[in-house]
């Protein structure tokens, strides 16, 4: 049965577009982008790619010892998902039982990572967590997501682990609908959003689809485009304008096929996001400094794109890993307190409390 949403007493009206907000439409934002430490660093360096690649190069040292690599000689960072993939189905026993090494062995320090999570105050009576990033669009994220979750309830945590429904370049674009109350897109069918990770920035135009659905929930990412910042290290700048030419490609191909863009754009970005949208910490993988007080990317999105239609653009941005979270909201209404990890150049983290009809009502009041 699904679980009633209690009421909470600090919920109060908060700006309806403010940057980095707590409590959104439809969920208030408990935490995010927390950073626990271990005695070897940020614990959730244990749980991310990176991760994954060092635990896969250990055990194909340890293995070559008395041998040759079952894996060849390719760098594991060079190896793709899509190739590990296969040689976990296709290729020998050797090279497919490392691979399985690997994903015991991340999965036994994510869930040791999870541990640590659910023993923060914000993460307490966390139901469900859905697993987001590059790494869980593979059959071997799916594995070591299963693994974890199965390491967990065995040792009598009673919790659902679960992927996140959308691809996962598409799912921080999603998510974006969030950021904003529904009655904000009314008359609109799109939306521009952007997805800014340490490894690529996506933008798209998400289609709403809300006469299939007025929860969202079969929104899709239409026109699409990525954008791998790392190979090019270009300065911050460079990297804004490419994305500011991004959108406007994305505006012009709107216009073109007939859409009605509401005048939004919403980001999904890395670090803790002031309320004035700024970065006050986190964004040490992204092209450049952007966590200079100076730097604030909403207001250049905001200057170099005045209007969308005959609309002045309202730019609205979060923290990545919330705005990926924020994709689930649709699929999450049998729990009350969930969250999401992310998987990908570090692991990004947050936890939702989903908001009851009369928390919402009263908010829209207080807008009005």
């Amino acid at each position: 049965m699904p679980k009633k949403t209690a009421k909470k007493p600090d919920d109060s009206p908060t700006p309806l577009l403010a940057h980095g907000g707590k409590v959104l439409s439809l969920v208030t934002v408990d935490a995010y982008n927390s950073e626990m430490r271990s005695p070897e660093g940020f614990l959730g360096d244990r749980a991310s790619r990176r991760a994954f690649q060092a635990i896969l190069d250990d055990w194909r040292d340890r293995v070559s010892r008395t041998g040759d690599d079952p894996l060849g000689d390719t760098p594991s960072e060079q190896i793709s998902k899509k190739q590990l993939d296969k040689l976990l189905t296709e290729g020998d026993a050797e090279a497919a039982g490392v691979i399985h090494g690997a994903i015991e062995e991340f999965a036994q320090e994510f869930a040791q990572v999870i541990r640590r999570f659910l023993k923060l105050k914000e993460w307490k009576d966390t139901e469900a967590i859905v697993i987001g990033g590059g790494l869980r669009q593979s059959r071997i994220g799916e594995l070591a997501i299963g693994r974890t979750s199965v390491l967990l309830k065995a040792d009598g945590i009673d919790l659902d682990i679960k992927p996140i429904h959308h691809h996962a370049d598409h799912a921080g674009l999603i998510g974006c609908i969030q950021l904003v109350p529904s009655w904000i897109l009314s008359g609109h069918d799109s939306i521009l959003a952007v997805d800014i990770g340490g490894s690529n920035i996506r933008a798209g135009i998400v289609e709403l689809r809300r006469k299939k659905s007025e929860d969202f929930s079969h929104a899709v990412v239409g026109q699409f485009e990525l954008w791998r910042h790392s190979d090019d290290q270009p300065e911050r700048e460079d990297a804004v304008q490419r994305l500011i030419d991004m959108l406007l490609d994305l505006i012009k191909r709107a216009e073109k096929e007939g859409s009605n863009l509401a005048p939004f754009i919403g980001i999904g970005c890395p670090g803790l996001i002031r309320s004035d949208g700024s970065i006050e910490r986190g964004g040490q993988n992204l092209p450049g400094d952007w966590e200079h007080k100076s730097f604030n990317l909403p207001e250049k999105l905001r200057a170099a794109i005045p209007k969308i239609g005959d609309h002045e653009t309202v730019v609205v941005m979060h923290n990545d890993a919330v705005v990926q979270g924020l994709s689930e909201v649709p699929a999450m209404h049998d729990y009350e307190h969930w969250g999401v990890l992310t998987i990908g150049t570090g692991l990004g983290n947050a936890r939702f409390t989903n908001r009851s009809q009369e928390d919402e009502e009263e908010s829209a009041d207080e807008d009005e």
